[in-house]
């Protein structure tokens, strides 16, 4: 599926101590032409709204979104047709007959209905400024400084500025028009939507369009939205006539324009949407567009400003930004790695507000009506990436739709557990939409996997890790327990292994050798395994923190030792199946397997020395370039194996600028977001984490500090990145030795430092050699089930560099300052 546009011819947390270093004029993604085509325009947005804003100066194109415009209507898609195929569709499993199993699968256990609605555009803004077809000295950027778009041109000696946002105080798109001399904004605005069911009008001197979202697989749509825009004018005249405002003569103009929707939450479509919409404009209106900017810039700040990095800085930087991209693997540029690093953050407060829906496949930048995958939420890895950084780098409040839409699922996937499967608790497969729908969906290639449910959970607990808040971790226990005894009914023994498995499921996605090598349904795969060891172990962790149920945890726990280990193969690989079927020809874009590496933290260098060397071996077959979201995750991967070097040849690649010809491949378009192709966000969030992941991790028993620093960014400085145990970290490193560290502690406990160089106090700090196992809890630590080797199997060893370990004694709401020797 390609993206397109057409241009028609109308024309929480707390703020880190160390204030931002990273100069606002680094922080500028700028061209020297307008957008062309929809991934060169550039993506404003407040959670709620979004915006791609294209700078052509005869035609200007604002595409639009609100987060609640999708297609169909509140409803489920579980049925009862898969009670009696399950035990067959197992049978068949077990006597390795994959492809009759799948074809079964695919017939009476997914959907009978519809597989999931679709996210959809609200429709564009045109702006069309005639005689501006000629022009000159062209200038357009986004500025994620301060979360603002601009344009800048020159006809017949005039110049021309546009500016735009999306006002997350006010909740509306302000434009400026502005002209360096009197009386020279004339333009008509009108809007559309290729949605077929709009009807747009003038009313006084607003413009409306208003419409329903489409039927879809037979869900009648019942989203109800409305758009009005509105003008304040200094100078000239304002006419509107038949849904085209005119503005003629003006000195400066500023239009304000809202979007609002019936949808109140994802069973109830009974808001006001007219009401809602006048009431967003009539409130922002008296504003001035500074009053507007200010408050918008402010609420902005006040998470974007948490977090800084500075790699440094050269010739590079005063290229236009697609240049920049084309050129990142030849040429150095550190600064283009920050911006990178920035944009990620900069999407997430963008497209994730408290109280909003989560980002989607696209966040919330979608120019269609049936766009690729329905713009949905994937959760065999999209969806769950695309909150990666959340954590990481200051943006915790980012994370709460997520976390609401888990509450939701678990609801609707109660039904959906009992309905298709009998079981107690709740289920989600690989995808769900803005109405919760969790039965499987698509092809039983890809939606045979019952398994999300288990990794929305892990995404749950990594958040209590990081702020030891136990009043929330009471609240998402249950969504966390219910989720824990869906698979306690589930699961069941295989014949062949006498494991307790998950079936049927997949490795998301991959074909694997058995039979004729075209099947992905299978047995006890690595990834469903490591998931409902972390599901089990993480919920047996919490029910002693909030809820104890001794005869529950003991449940689990047996169910624990009776699941497979993981198994090292024939080709020194970390297996992907039970079986040694991996090819290490296969460099399938999925690496299911290597969850364990990360996101999670059951493989690692020193306590599961040859699963850490297997998952290495299982990540170089499967290769470097592939889909941009692919490349976001193997960034973190050779994070996680220390691997700094090869983390950056993944970003290189990932950088690599994809355009209009370029039909295969993944990478970065013009505007920055992440190319699968087509156009994902998942990337990008990915890529973020993962340079947090290269500068700090903290997954095991300490916080290691630049633990896989490529060599090339020999000198720079990190500030506000958190670690688990609510530790902000502000660190400087020279020579590729941390040269100084400050850390605030939000919660006290015993904070634990790991680095290659020694550490010196501030005067007063106690500073003392790591011993034993660390003291703080929420530095949460696992034990898995020795591996199984093949023999065939000829493992390296690990090869580590020497680590000093520091614990330091720390209260909550201080600050300590270190020095690196």
């Amino acid at each position: 599926m390609k993206l397109k546009s057409k241009i028609t011819a109308i024309c929480f947390g707390i703020v880190s101590f160390a204030t931002t270093a990273q100069s606002k004029s680094d922080l500028k993604l700028w061209y020297n032409k307008p957008a062309a085509i929809w991934n060169e325009a550039l993506p404003l947005g407040n959670g709620r709204l979004g915006a791609m804003v294209f700078g052509d100066p005869s035609v200007e194109r604002l595409q639009l979104n609100e987060e609640t415009i999708w297609a169909g209507s509140p409803n489920t898609n579980a049925h009862d047709k898969s009670i009696a195929a399950l035990p067959v569709v197992r049978k068949l499993i077990f006597e390795g007959k994959y492809k009759e199993a799948q074809d079964l699968a695919t017939k009476d256990i997914m959907s009978q209905t519809n597989d999931g609605m679709a996210y959809q555009t609200f429709g564009s803004v045109y702006i069309s400024f005639n005689g501006h077809n000629d022009y000159k000295n062209y200038y357009r950027d986004l500025d994620i400084s301060n979360a603002t778009a601009s344009v800048l041109y020159e006809v017949d000696g005039v110049t021309y500025k546009r500016e735009v946002l999306t006002a997350f105080a006010d909740q509306v798109i302000a434009v400026k028009l502005t002209a360096s001399q009197a009386g020279k904004i004339s333009c008509n605005v009108m809007m559309n939507s290729p949605i077929d069911k709009t009807t747009s009008f003038s009313d006084n001197n607003e413009i409306v369009m208003t419409g329903t979202g489409t039927n879809f697989e037979g869900v009648k749509g019942k989203v109800k939205f409305e758009g009005r825009l509105a003008v304040q004018n200094k100078g000239g005249k304002v006419t509107s006539k038949n849904g085209i405002l005119s503005i003629n003569g003006a000195d400066e103009a500023t239009l304000y324009i809202s979007i609002a929707t019936n949808f109140v939450d994802y069973k109830t479509l009974d808001e006001n949407q007219s009401v809602k919409c006048k009431t967003y404009l009539e409130k922002a209106l008296p504003k001035d567009f500074s009053t507007i900017k200010n408050n918008h810039v402010a609420f902005y700040q006040k998470y974007f400003n948490r977090v800084s990095l500075d790699l440094g800085s050269n010739e590079n930087v005063k290229k236009p930004t697609d240049e920049r991209i084309r050129d990142f693997k030849k040429e150095f540029d550190p600064q283009l790695a920050s911006l990178y690093f920035q944009f990620g953050r900069y999407l997430l407060i963008s497209s994730s507000q408290p109280g909003g829906q989560p980002a989607n496949l696209q966040g919330i930048w979608n120019d269609m009506v049936s766009p690729p995958w329905d713009s949905k939420y994937t959760t065999n890895i999209n969806a769950e990436m695309n909150y990666w950084p959340a954590e990481v780098t200051n943006l915790s409040e980012m994370h709460e739709p997520f976390i609401q839409m888990a509450k939701e699922l678990s609801i609707t996937g109660a039904e959906t557990a009992k309905t298709m499967y009998n079981a107690r608790g709740w289920v989600l497969h690989h995808n769900t939409d803005i109405w919760r729908v969790t039965a499987p969906v698509d092809q039983a290639a890809s939606g045979m996997w019952p398994t999300g449910g288990a990794w929305v959970c892990q995404d749950l607990w990594e958040r209590y890790l990081y702020s030891g808040d136990k009043k929330y971790l009471a609240e998402i226990y249950p969504v966390m327990k219910g989720a824990a005894q869906f698979f306690l009914d589930f699961m069941i023994q295989d014949p062949n292994t006498g494991y307790l498995v998950v079936v049927p499921s997949s490795s998301p996605e991959n074909t694997h050798a058995a039979e004729d090598g075209k099947s992905t349904i299978a047995s006890g795969t690595t990834m469903d395994n490591q998931l409902v060891f972390d599901l089990f172990t993480h919920v047996m962790e919490a029910s002693k923190l909030v809820a104890p149920d001794e005869i529950f945890t003991k449940e689990l726990s047996t169910a624990l030792a009776k699941m497979p280990p993981m198994k090292v193969g024939k080709h020194n690989q970390l297996q992907e199946w039970q079986e040694d079927w991996d090819d290490p020809k296969d460099n399938h874009r999925h690496v299911s397997h290597l969850y364990g590496l990360f996101p999670s933290n059951q493989i690692s260098p020193i306590k599961t020395p040859e699963l850490f060397e297997a998952a290495k071996q299982s990540l170089i077959y499967r290769t470097d370039e592939s889909t941009g979201w692919s490349m976001g995750w193997k960034v973190n991967l050779w994070a996680r194996l220390l691997d700094g070097n090869h983390a950056y040849k993944l970003i290189q690649d990932q950088l690599h600028l994809v355009t209009a010809d370029q039909r295969k491949g993944g990478g970065t378009y013009p505007n920055m977001l992440d190319a699968h192709q087509p156009f994902q966000i998942d990337g990008n969030f990915g890529c973020t984490a993962g340079i947090a992941e290269m500068l700090m991790q903290s997954q095991e028993d300490a916080i290691h500090l630049l633990p896989a620093l490529p060599t090339v960014w020999k000198s720079g400085s990190i500030k506000g990145l958190v670690a688990r145990g609510g530790f902000v970290i502000d660190m400087e490193w020279k020579n590729n030795k941390v040269s100084t560290l400050k850390i605030y502690s939000k919660l006290g406990g015993n904070c634990r430092l790991k680095l290659e160089n020694t550490l010196k106090g501030d005067k007063g700090i106690s500073l003392k050699k790591a011993k034993g196992k660390n003291s703080n809890p929420l530095f949460y630590d696992v034990e898995v089930k020795k591996p199984i080797v093949s023999k065939e199997a000829k493992l390296p060893k690990v090869q580590l560099p020497k680590y000093n370990e520091y614990d330091v004694e720390m209260k909550a709401g201080q600050t300590y300052s270190f020095f690196g020797n």
